[in-house]
Order: C-alpha cells, then sequence, then structure tokens
C-alpha cells in the first residue's frame, strides 16, 4: 500500500483565512491527504497568505522563504501558496517568487487535491491571471445567490464526497451546498463566514478587487455549521466577513442578523457568539439592541473607523465624524455598560494635516476603547488613493504612526483599568503551568486582536470552561481576575482566591 500523502497548511492573516484554510484541509482530508501540523513533517507545505498590507505581504513571503529552505532540510517536496496574496497577483507572485512551486488562486480550491498532487509529482499547474472579482457576480445584490460557477471561498460548494463517506472529523459543515471543513487544532473558538466580498469602495482598500462583492451565506448553512462545530467541541463561534452590517441585503431582509444571533445563540453547547467588522455608517438600532440584549451574543463592537477627521473620511470615500462616532458609542454603553469596542485607524493618509491627526487624537481620548489598531499608510496597488495627490513623506508617515500608537498603548491600558471590580465571564483559552496559567477572554476580547484575561484561582480548569470572574488588576491591555464559579456551579470568591 502506498505511503499516504501528506500535507500542512500554514495560516496567515485573519479570521476568514482560518476558514479557509479549514475549508482545504476538509477537501484533502476527504480525497486521503494526511495533515500534520508541522510542515517539515509534510510532502507539501501550503502556505495560505495574506494579501492586504504590505506588512503582512512581507510575512507572506518570508512564511513562503521559510517553507522552501525545509526542501533542504526533511520531507517537503514541495512548498504551494494560496490565499488573497496568490489571488491578487497571481503569475505575479510566481515570477517573482520561484521558491514557491505552485500560486493557486481561489478558483483552484475545488480542485486543491488533484493541483497538489500534480506539483507533488513534479508537473506545473499555470498560475492564473488575476482578475478583478467584483466583475463575476451580478451588479444587482439580489441576483447574486443564484450565480453559478464562481468560486466563493467558504461556502456554496458543492462537497467532494457523499457525507457517509468522509473520513473522521470531516464534515460539510452547512449542508448539501457547503464545503468539507476540517479542524486544525481543538480551540474553544472557532469562525463562521457570514458572507464574502465587500461592495464599499473605500478609497485605500484593494480586499473587494481580489475578495469579490458581497455574497451573504444562507441562514441555515450558518446554522448548520455552527451545530456541527458545536459537536466538535466549540464554545465560541466569531462570525466574520468583510462586512458584517452588510448580511441579508442580498437574501431580501437588510436586517436578517438580528434574526439569526438568537438562532445561533440557541444552538446547544455554544456559550457565546461574537460578531466582528462592523461597520459604523451601516449600524441600526435594531442590531444595537440584539447584541447588547441576547444572551450569550457578546456585546463586543468592532467598528471600522478608520479616522475621524471628516475630510480624511471624506477622501477615504466613508462616512461619518468624531461627534457622531462618539454618539454611537454612548448609545451602546447606554444598553451595555460595560460593552467592549475596538477599531482600527489609519494614520498618514495623502492630505491629512495636524488638525486632522488633532481631530483623530480627539477622538480616540474620548471614546474610551478597549483595543486600538494603528497603521502607517501606504499605496495599495489598484486602489483610488495610490493616484491621489498630497502624499506626506514616509518620515512623517512614520512619525504620526509612532505618535499615535504611543497615545493608543495609554489610553487601551486606562480603558483597561477602569474594568477593575467589574464581573466578568471569561472563556478559557489555554492552561500554561509555567508562564502565563490559566489564560481566558471576556465578553470584549476577540481572539488574537485583542487583550486576555489572566485568571487566578484554586481550580483545576481547561480549555473552554466558561467561568465569572471578579477583576482585581489590569497590565497594560489585559486584564487579571479572581474566578467566582464555574459553569454555573458556584465556588466562594475566597476559595477562588
Amino acid at each position: 500500500m502506498p505511503e499516504r500523502r501528506t500535507v500542512a497548511l500554514v495560516t496567515l492573516g485573519c479570521a476568514r483565512n482560518e476558514v479557509d484554510s479549514e475549508e482545504l484541509a476538509g477537501r484533502l482530508a476527504a480525497d486521503g491527504w494526511q495533515l500534520v501540523e508541522d510542515a517539515t513533517d509534510a510532502d507539501v507545505a501550503v502556505v495560505n497568505t495574506c494579501g492586504f498590507v504590505e506588512a503582512a505581504k512581507k510575512d507572506s513571503v518570508d512564511a513562503l522563504l521559510e517553507a522552501n529552505d525545509l526542501k533542504d532540510h526533511g520531507r517537503t517536496q514541495a512548498v504551494v501558496a494560496v490565499g488573497c496574496m496568490a489571488e491578487r497577483y497571481g503569475k505575479e507572485l510566481a515570477d517573482a517568487l520561484p521558491e514557491a512551486d505552485g500560486v493557486l488562486g481561489f478558483d483552484d480550491y475545488s480542485n486543491i487535491s488533484d493541483r497538489l498532487q500534480t506539483i507533488l509529482n513534479g508537473g506545473i499547474h499555470a498560475s492564473h491571471t488575476p482578475r478583478d472579482r467584483r466583475k463575476l457576480l451580478p451588479i444587482s445584490p439580489a441576483e447574486r445567490q443564484d450565480a453559478a460557477g464562481v468560486a466563493l471561498p467558504g461556502h456554496a460548494q458543492e462537497p467532494a464526497a457523499p457525507p457517509q463517506d468522509l473520513p473522521e472529523g470531516v464534515a460539510p459543515a452547512s449542508g448539501p451546498r457547503a464545503p468539507l471543513r476540517r479542524r486544525l487544532g481543538n480551540d474553544p473558538v472557532a469562525s463562521v463566514k457570514l458572507a464574502s466580498g465587500c461592495d464599499r469602495r473605500c478609497s485605500f482598500c484593494a480586499i473587494p478587487s481580489f475578495r469579490g462583492s458581497f455574497i451573504s451565506r444562507r441562514p441555515s448553512d450558518v446554522l448548520s455549521e455552527t451545530r456541527w462545530l458545536a459537536e466538535q467541541g466549540v464554545k465560541e463561534v466569531m462570525l466574520v466577513s468583510e462586512n458584517n452590517t452588510s448580511y441579508g441585503k442580498d437574501l431580501g431582509d437588510i436586517r436578517l442578523l438580528e434574526t439569526l444571533l438568537p438562532e445561533l445563540a440557541a444552538v446547544d453547547g455554544i456559550e457565546r457568539i461574537r460578531v466582528s467588522y462592523l461597520q459604523p455608517a451601516e449600524m441600526r438600532p435594531g442590531l444595537i439592541d440584539v447584541l447588547t440584549g441576547t444572551d450569550k451574543v457578546a456585546p463586543y463592537f468592532d467598528l471600522s473607523f478608520q479616522h475621524s477627521a471628516p475630510g480624511v473620511l471624506r477622501a477615504m470615500r466613508r462616512f461619518g465624524d468624531t461627534d457622531r462616532f462618539l454618539e454611537l458609542l454612548e448609545t451602546i454603553r447606554g444598553k451595555a455598560p460595560q460593552a467592549g469596542a475596538r477599531s482600527n485607524f489609519i494614520v498618514g493618509f495623502p492630505g491629512e494635516s495636524e488638525g486632522d491627526l488633532a481631530e483623530l487624537e480627539r477622538f480616540l481620548s474620548e471614546a474610551r476603547l478597549d483595543a486600538i489598531g494603528v497603521f502607517g499608510y501606504s499605496d495599495e496597488d489598484g486602489t483610488e488613493a495610490a493616484g491621489y495627490e498630497d502624499k506626506l513623506d514616509p518620515e512623517v508617515v512614520a512619525e504620526r504612526l509612532a505618535r499615535v500608537s504611543r497615545l493608543a498603548e495609554e489610553l487601551t491600558a486606562q480603558r483597561a483599568a477602569e474594568r477593575v471590580g467589574e464581573t466578568v465571564r471569561v472563556l478559557v483559552d489555554r492552561v500554561d503551568d509555567e508562564d502565563d496559567g490559566i489564560v481566558g477572554r471576556a465578553a470584549h476580547q476577540a481572539p488574537e486582536t485583542d487583550g486576555v484575561t489572566l485568571l487566578t484561582t484554586d481550580q483545576d480548569l481547561r480549555p473552554g470552561r466558561m467561568v465569572e470572574a471578579k477583576v482585581v488588576a489590569s497590565e497594560g491591555v489585559d486584564l487579571v481576575a479572581e474566578v467566582l464559579s464555574v459553569d454555573g456551579t458556584g465556588c466562594s470568591e475566597e476559595a477562588g482566591r
């Protein structure tokens, strides 16, 4: 019997890429590939790249080069690039990076097993020619659900094998039209794609051109996938897409998320539902009510502000200003005082004045955000802003990035300190007896992007347990909390000490 083919998936970038990697893992496992964690043990190393900003693209290239080095020291015979950077640059990436034995776009995902086998056998699969994926779906959102033949990673694909023929741990995560999915790891949190693509035309962002126009997944598919994840031991589900606030617009109901969230929260075994990627201009009262008032739905607001000076926002082709953004946060906290809020910001955008920067600093100082990401502007290929005049010198951009980053660090530490004395519900993520101890996340802390909560207790806790704890200290953006009770079974406050 021939030795089983082995493959390792190295995932970079956002949670959407993590979902895509698990889809690829499901397809490969269903076709007989053995999934391994360490690329040194794999015949093929597949690097799921990120193509969002320059730093992410550099990380992707570094990961590909690092995987290529394994060909001289271990079992690895081939290195293949997939994901956003591969989709965005295609043949250009292949020419610039001959160390990659293949560069596969989204259209190759449904045939990923054949593609890898061809490359492993020494054959060549031609790198795809990038195209504007916004043009693949109808302009009218209402007509997109019936579009056939368009690769949409994460949904609307035919499974490669009937459910009864799939290996253990692999399932059509959302029913008959869903992708196969195989979990890569056993973390108690997992992401679920709510939609793909984006219809917004922010002048700095290239994502819609390679991710395509916005298209929602059907609620039944999202529910089925969540139930499957719960069966795999997942306790927290994070809903991801390029723009969750647009969910349902192509299904005839822009308020569909408000209906779906309580249904997801009712799935047996799920302890928390978290929604990411919210557009401030699309927030509506009903959605705020559901996010702040539904049991097991985290009152967590990942709001894409990007800036707060009106002139800069208009140049970005976005809406709002400092006062309107503060009013939105005030409305949210009026309904849920402990609600979490985070955002990302771009400094040094073309034409940004000192006054604009001061306006952003005013917003940050008053917004009381739990987490703040700050990026310096850089031109992105194919974006409108790349052609703008009034570009700032790189030295000025770097100085402003450092200045606002320092402010953000101070402000988020202050916000964490404000939470001392609060009672929080914490999901245990990991237990590290030698270093950090018991590490979890409260409702205002998303995985990877925000801070964590360090738990103190005499009890034997394991990942996936949900506890109630009292915040007793803060360390930067992180919290320190004493366990009060575990999964609803009380333990005295003294026992938690």
